[in-house]
């Protein structure tokens, strides 16, 4: 039997191995941490149906199975990055340690009712891949903003809090008000009927791939001289660049 089919299931368990240790370092509060093995949980995300394609062994399981890796990475983590957000928002709450000889009071809270808000961001990842498996127009595109790409967008918050510390940034996202919006707008980009291109390199031509050439070269840009800040900007023009793009195609009559 042999062995390479099962490279790309062994890349995605890597991304669930992730996703899994960043969930205990946001739980904990560690959100640089959590960031870090989102990063490589994307990253290795990335390179599992790259390696499908290129030794063509693409599966029915190996799509569960990466869905499923993308539900903890890419769903999971970025509810509770963005419930501990809400929490540091609202600091007359204090974050205490896990104390598994406490709980008595079953009533007995220690965060904001409002921090539950963000977990919604779980739950419309969770329908999105669910609705990814079963739809068959997301072949070579996306409609919707991917999870990953989502994940990106909340993990960069707290990134900018601890190493780009401006005040008017601080100001904007530890505003309660900017995070509830932030969590609809993230639920609603995650299922809407949005066409967005994907960065899937079949061929390595640049008159095909012009696009996505030009789109990373502008990341690495903004990265460079914006920093974490950038990752906020990069989601907001993938969407814009996208729908300019749908727009230039000519129509199919039907």
């Amino acid at each position: 039997m042999s062995l390479r089919k099962h490279v790309p299931n062994t890349i995605t368990i890597l991304n669930l191995l992730c996703g899994s240790i960043a969930t205990i370092f946001a739980v904990q509060g560690n959100l640089v941490m959590a960031a870090i093995f989102v990063g490589l949980g994307i990253f290795f995300d990335f390179f599992d149906g790259l390696a499908a394609r290129m030794l063509n062994v693409k599966s029915e399981l190996g799509l569960q199975l990466d869905s499923l890796a993308d539900m903890i990475t890419s769903g999971v983590v970025p509810g509770i990055v963005m419930f501990q957000l809400f929490r540091k928002s609202l600091p007359r709450y204090e974050a205490t340690a896990v104390d598994w000889e406490a709980g008595n009071d079953l009533m007995e809270w220690n965060f904001p009712v409002l921090a539950l808000v963000g977990l919604l961001v779980t739950a419309a990842s969770g329908y999105r891949l669910a609705k990814f498996n079963i739809d068959e127009r997301q072949t070579d595109s996306f409609i919707g903003l991917p999870t990953p790409a989502n994940a990106l967008l909340i993990i960069s918050l707290p990134l900018i809090l601890i190493f780009q510390p401006q005040p008017a940034l601080v100001e904007i996202i530890l505003n309660p008000w900017f995070l509830v919006a932030l969590t609809l707008f993230s639920c609603y980009m995650l299922n809407a009927e949005i066409p967005l291109f994907a960065l899937k390199f079949t061929t390595w031509s640049f008159v095909e791939n012009k696009l996505r050439y030009f789109f990373l070269l502008y990341c690495l840009i903004l990265v460079i001289f914006v920093q974490f800040a950038a990752i906020p900007l990069i989601i907001l023009s993938y969407v814009i660049l996208s729908m300019l793009s749908n727009r230039r195609r000519p129509k199919v009559e039907a």
